[in-house]
């Protein structure tokens, strides 16, 4: 069978993380104005686990939820107002985070706990923070300064810590499930 067919078993593991996400979004602490989730713990962990493909269709399809209204982000939120607000920079960053970490862990000949952790530092949590703040300044009117003091810094310990608990539930899971693990 074709590597381009969407198969039963990737549409659910697609619809199952998605879930996850939503989930992760109602696990929160409010800050202003970027509360703290588990939703980049679950991007890290979609990436690593699902890979570059199936993936991305999994953030795609959370994405799109929002868009017609579902209220599956932090603290409920959902609609394309929701979508497009001063925090829509990290939600829409997530597809490309979770293709370059699967697309990396793919191509990783040996995982282990610090090489999957600076793949999740740099496919997980800089590229979101870059289109995160970028978005944040522009949508709230920041300046750079202030949009990073509210947008990254608060969150930069406890990101590290999550990718750092992604890469053990990555390998963890990996080893009890080798086939979830998907082909180069």
């Amino acid at each position: 069978m074709s590597k381009r067919v969407l198969t039963v078993r990737n549409m659910v593991l697609a619809a199952m993380f998605a879930a996850l996400l939503a989930i992760g979004g109602q696990i929160r602490i409010p800050l202003e104005p970027v509360p703290i989730t588990l939703q980049t713990l679950v991007v890290m962990l979609t990436g690593s686990i699902l890979g570059a493909r199936i993936g991305a269709i999994s953030m795609i399809v959370f994405i799109l939820l929002v868009a017609f209204g579902a209220p599956i982000l932090s603290g409920g939120a959902g609609g394309l107002g929701a979508l497009l607000g001063p925090t829509g920079g990290y939600v829409l960053s997530w597809p490309l985070a979770v293709w370059v970490i699967g697309w990396l862990t793919e191509r990783a000949p040996k995982l282990r706990v610090w090489n999957l952790t600076l793949i999740h530092l740099l496919g997980g949590v800089l590229l979101v923070y870059a289109a995160g703040v970028t978005w944040l300044a522009y949508v709230a009117g920041l300046g750079w300064k202030v949009a990073v003091l509210q947008g990254a810094l608060p969150f930069i310990a406890g990101d590290v810590a999550k990718a750092v608990v992604a890469s053990i539930v990555t390998l963890g899971v990996i080893r009890a499930y080798p086939a979830i693990r998907p082909r180069k």
